[in-house]
């Protein structure tokens, strides 16, 4: 939900009860509201310290077309949702290191109004707690360094030693990402708890990316302080920086299934035949399960397709609540995903599927808000197939997919929403079953 300008005030008050934001949890709407308030009141604080001087404010504007600038070429490639990196600190250090407090929590103001306005809308409190997040992560920034460096006989303008001034803006910039992250990472788990924090902050490109982007802002504070036209001749090096940005996105969205965030098919695919080839190598178990949601068709005829795309998230979010982070998912088009279970027996295999079958069928799906109340529930039908030790040194991922795909089947011709796991030449339906056939 948006504000218009045009809007009455009675209508913008309604507007503001309707955001997302109050049906978070209790403590999610305090932490937002806390970290809001904190910002507020610091830019209140330093705002009465502040000496305005020339200098300042053509840096301060310099460094603020920097920024609108590195927005402008974010319009043209479009503005990825959930939790990414667009390189703006490269403006957003120097504000902190060589301007006064004040700009260093203010400079973020404009760079998210922009964002709003010409690239992307999303809802309101977001975009206020992400000026929040970002501002006080620069005013952390702005108070290592005019703490630390008087102390080391350093001021804002580089003077001998020139390497330990580069070293406390370094530190600065550390600081700067740790705070931004210490402060947005709560919000992010407690907005969607199945979030793997591990796979969004500690993968290699997001390591390297954020190492990158902390070298340039380092070099372009070094280099507005010697000279504020220096922000001209930066500004094609970030475009460069941003476009490496984009490409590890762009690669990074060709693996990802777009509705679910899960991996795509093409993708899974691949990942799964080398786990199916290592397990077969090392003579370790392995499992494999096929899900279908059932009759799914009836959602999207009954609520719409936004409302079956919504449903198919949650779904996925389910997986990623009872599985182990080197597990694989993947969509496999439609309403069908895949599973893949390394160091996984058949009769492991079967528990953890009844476990996902069992919450989808017995929870309503968090789809949003539905006119006069309504829920969305649905059940699923999975096959599991497994492979039974070393002598399934023949079998491929093809082979565990045709497998798992007859118990599926096997699962739908019994009533729908169970599990049936195949065995040789048998398919199954309960643990003693899968006992009794020698699977585990």
């Amino acid at each position: 939900m948006y504000l218009s300008p045009g809007q009455p005030m009675r209508e913008r008050l309604r507007a503001v009860r309707r955001w997302p934001a109050w049906g978070y949890q209790r403590w999610l709407v305090a932490y937002i509201v806390v970290v809001v308030t904190v910002y507020g009141v610091a830019i209140a604080v330093t705002g009465t310290m502040m000496s305005l001087s020339v200098h300042e404010l053509i840096l301060f504007g310099g460094l603020l077309l920097g920024s609108a600038g590195t927005v402008e070429l974010t319009r043209r490639s479009g503005e990825n949702a959930g939790f990414t990196s667009h390189i703006y600190g490269v403006w957003e250090l120097p504000a902190a290191i060589l301007l006064s407090p004040v700009f260093a929590l203010t400079v973020p103001i404009l760079r998210v109004t922009l964002c709003q306005l010409r690239v992307r809308r999303l809802p309101i409190h977001r975009r206020v707690f992400s000026a929040a997040v970002i501002g006080l992560s620069c005013g952390t920034a702005s108070l290592v360094f005019h703490t630390v460096g008087p102390g080391l006989g350093l001021s804002p303008t580089p003077g001998f030693p020139g390497s330990l001034w580069m070293l406390v803006v370094a530190l600065a910039g550390i600081s700067q990402w740790a705070v931004n992250l210490g402060l947005l990472l709560p919000a992010v788990k407690g907005s969607d708890p199945t979030t793997r924090l591990r796979e969004l902050l500690l993968t290699r490109e997001v390591v390297q990316n954020d190492v990158a982007e902390l070298c340039v802002a380092v070099l372009v504070t070094l280099a507005v302080a010697i000279s504020a036209l220096t922000i001209v001749f930066a500004l094609p090096f970030v475009t460069l920086l941003q476009r490496s940005l984009r490409h590890n996105q762009l690669v990074n969205a060709s693996r990802i299934d777009s509705k679910t965030g899960l991996l795509n098919a093409g993708t899974w695919e691949r990942e799964a035949a080398a786990e199916v080839a290592r397990a077969v190598r090392t003579r370790t178990p392995l499992a494999l399960a096929l899900v279908d949601i059932d009759h799914f068709k009836i959602v999207n005829d009954t609520f719409g397709h936004l409302v079956g795309d919504r449903a198919l998230r949650s779904i996925a979010r389910t997986f990623r609540i009872f599985l182990r982070e080197y597990d694989l998912v993947g969509r496999f088009g439609g309403e069908e995903f895949a599973l893949l279970l390394p160091h996984t027996m058949a009769l492991d295999a079967y528990g953890i599927a009844e476990r996902i079958r069992n919450h989808i069928a017995s929870s309503a799906l968090d789809v949003g808000n539905l006119p006069e109340g309504g829920q969305v529930r649905v059940t699923v039908s999975m096959g599991v197939a497994a492979l039974g030790g070393p002598w399934d040194s023949g079998t491929q991922i093809t082979d565990l997919l045709a497998a798992a795909d007859r118990a599926l089947y096997g699962a739908k011709r019994a009533g729908r929403d169970q599990v049936c796991v195949v065995t040789d030449n048998a398919v199954v339906s309960s643990p003693a079953e899968v006992g009794r056939l020698g699977q585990v």
